[in-house]
């Protein structure tokens, strides 16, 4: 049974074709509430979710802090992107619930799941169950996750475990390259491949800095583009509106339709 939070993607890829996922990292900002305000403007910018989480030491108090804060100003969902099972709060709308795929420690593919689950159960979060891919360079998550990183020169590596995730069941992919790597984001040709292999949602996250990398993402098949960095650099709304809207012209570009089943 979809949830609240899975309907409204959905829906929301339907009608838009490209959507814009913020992502705050409290760890990343001088202050927690500067990591609020920033979801503020991100929202106002016109994103269509708030995702907070980081790979390492985002969990309790300061978790809690931040989450319950954004949700006073913002009507969007506001997801949980979990490093570990203590980066968990009630106060959010749902979290993505991941499995690291190409990991090479099962504590990263269902251990650390089946550790959280009755959990999230009891706090009432909604899961959004989630392939996860980790490409090269990969960053702190690739290190953390112990993932056998997809080469960036290897597309049909990357798509290959995409439908690999499908087919076990997952509604959702995520293709990660890492928090701003100087590669940038993955090659347009992985994002085609993933994309093509695929009839759900998929997630492009990691390197994303301007715009028209943005629009070509969409363009090339993604749903959705997670950007963080470039909001912790440059948090002014005008330039949350300049992504939004380019997702919004790739989409008019993409072919490719996702199957739902509402």
């Amino acid at each position: 049974m979809r949830g609240k939070v899975e309907r409204y993607i959905l829906e929301n890829v339907v009608d838009k074709g490209g959507l814009l996922f913020g992502v705050i990292d409290p760890l990343d900002y001088k202050s927690l509430d500067d990591a609020v305000e920033t979801a503020r403007r991100v929202y106002e910018g016109g994103a269509d979710v708030i995702l907070v989480g980081g790979s390492i030491g985002v969990q309790g108090e300061p978790l809690d802090y931040v989450v319950r804060e954004i949700k006073k100003s913002v009507d969007i969902p506001v997801v949980l992107f979990p490093g570990n099972i203590g980066t968990i709060t009630r106060y959010a709308d749902a979290l993505y619930f991941m499995s690291l795929l190409n990991s090479r420690n099962p504590y990263w593919i269902t251990r650390a799941q089946m550790q959280a689950a009755h959990l999230i159960k009891t706090l009432g979060l909604e899961p959004l169950p989630v392939g996860y891919i980790v490409v090269e360079p990969g960053g702190t998550v690739g290190y953390v996750g112990e993932a056998d990183l997809i080469p960036r020169n290897r597309p049909k590596l990357a798509s290959a475990y995409a439908l690999a995730g499908q087919f076990m069941g997952f509604r959702f992919i995520v293709t990660d390259a890492g928090s701003n790597p100087k590669e940038g984001h993955i090659p347009l040709e992985m994002v085609r491949e993933v994309a093509n292999s695929i009839s759900i949602p998929y997630v492009v996250a990691g390197g994303v800095r301007r715009p028209e990398e943005a629009e070509k993402i969409i363009e090339c098949g993604a749903d959705a583009v997670q950007v963080g960095t470039a909001f912790e650099i440059d948090n002014a709304v005008e330039r949350v509106k300049s992504f939004v809207k380019a997702v919004r012209e790739g989409a008019k570009r993409k072919r490719r339709q996702i199957d739902i089943d509402f």
